[in-house]
């Protein structure tokens, strides 16, 4: 049965991408939300479907177009009303994007949900609220902080796509908070595009430290999590907070890109290898049993084999607890753009997998060391016959997985303690004491 480009009843959303954009998807349900617009998990069911692309890097571009084709198929074949494209791809892309994508009815940037409520029901009402329907289960979600950012990284588009760092208050934060506690979220994960700048956009300090003081206070609030935090100028009272609060997690999610100084300065980061390794060692120093993850970019332009072997060596000396790495990916509109991209696909695919093996070895030892520990671990699912969840140390998608064993039934969102019997490169198993 062909749907009418007018039936607009019930939305489907399709989001692509980080966390950061998640937070976007679910502000927007928010806004369908209180506009009686139902949102359906099937888009079969939608007379709508909104796709919330991602546009950081090649990979995520081409995913987002393969689903926007996917869908425009449905739309061709009458099986959907409308069809959207807002986020970071359509933000920077948009004009290029509409004579080829001939069955998209709208394209909008990031966060423009009035628009797309408008789109959509024309005499919907536009009102700013925090989200109040999540993506994510129940017993865990994601808090933006902030939007934007004000670094210049030479790789990065994520300025051209986001604009400038904007701060929320901490007042609201606290409030988007304490309504989350009354709907059963334990589980806080902070997030931006960069943690570490926040508020001095509007205080000219940064507020970090006052967060974290603020929100750990809140009732209910059993752990929160610290995400994408840039190294440079980091806040180091904020470390002093977060070994002395108990339900701050000791994990820091700190992107470093690189460890050759001649790579960190073409790259813009503003920071150096010796400041690395100071800043690593400050924070181990500060924070208890801490848990530090971070990301890193091959193939960059100019990267040499002695610029790789330089980054190998750090990670294999400094023994990261979580590792993401990535190949470098050659993005219009920013500095390096300019660079001739000078190491090889096949190079990069090279450097990667060396690095991530290093990684997996240097996983497998921290686990192993974790036998016979016994761990507080927060589930988040039953699945063929045991129970799954994370430590404090394991943000979710991202890290590593408990599997145990309990004779008690429980709930996601459920704490436990779990003594560790097996490790495996990235998974822990046990038993429930």
């Amino acid at each position: 049965m062909n749907k009418s480009n007018n039936a607009s009843n019930t939305v489907n959303i399709i989001t692509l991408g980080c966390s950061k954009n998640v937070v976007d998807s679910e502000n927007l349900i928010g806004h369908l939300d209180y506009n009686n617009i139902r949102v359906t998990d099937n888009i079969t069911e939608a007379d709508t479907v909104i796709i919330n692309t991602c546009g950081f890097i090649g990979p995520a571009k081409e995913e987002s177009i393969g689903v926007i084709i996917e869908a425009s198929e449905l739309k061709k074949a009458g099986k959907i009303g409308k069809l959207i494209v807002t986020g970071c791809l359509t933000e920077r892309y948009s004009a290029s994007m509409q004579p080829q994508l001939q069955y998209v009815d709208h394209f909008f940037g990031v966060t423009a949900f009035e628009q797309i409520l408008k789109a959509i029901k024309p005499d919907a009402v536009f009102q700013e609220h925090s989200h109040n329907k999540r993506l994510t289960p129940p017993h865990y979600s994601y808090v933006k902080i902030s939007e934007g950012c004000n670094h210049e990284c030479s790789f990065c588009a994520i300025p051209l796509i986001r604009g400038k760092h904007v701060s929320r208050t901490i007042e609201s934060i606290e409030d988007e908070m304490k309504e989350m506690v009354q709907t059963g979220v334990k589980e806080f994960n902070i997030i931006a595009q960069d943690t570490t700048y926040y508020g001095r956009d509007l205080t000219g300090k940064a507020q970090l430290p006052e967060l974290l003081d603020r929100i750990s206070d809140i009732d209910g609030v059993n752990w929160i999590r610290l995400h994408y935090a840039y190294p440079t100028a980091f806040p180091l009272e904020a470390l002093d907070i977060m070994n002395r609060k108990s339900n701050i997690c000791k994990y820091i999610d700190i992107p470093l890109q690189h460890f050759s100084d001649k790579i960190l300065k073409s790259m813009k980061r503003g920071t150096s290898a010796d400041y690395i390794e100071k800043l690593l060692g400050t924070i181990r120093e500060k924070i208890d049993n801490v848990a530090i993850r971070s990301t890193f970019i091959v193939g960059y332009p100019g990267e040499t084999k002695q610029d790789f072997d330089i980054l190998y060596k750090f990670i294999e000396r400094q023994e990261l607890d979580r590792v993401g790495v990535f190949p470098y990916s050659h993005e219009d509109g920013t500095s390096a753009f300019s660079m001739i991209d000078t190491v090889t696909k096949k190079e990069k695919e090279r450097r990667n997998e060396e690095l991530m093996l290093l990684q997996q070895d240097i996983s497998l030892k921290h686990n192993t060391k974790k036998i016979g520990s016994t761990l507080a671990v927060l589930i988040d699912r039953f699945e063929d016959g045991s129970y799954i969840g994370r430590t404090q140390h394991d943000a979710p998608d991202v890290d590593n997985l408990v599997y145990f064993k309990s004779d008690t039934q429980h709930q996601p969102g459920d704490f436990v303690n779990v003594l560790i019997d097996r490790a495996e490169e990235y998974d822990i198993f046990g038993t429930k004491i």
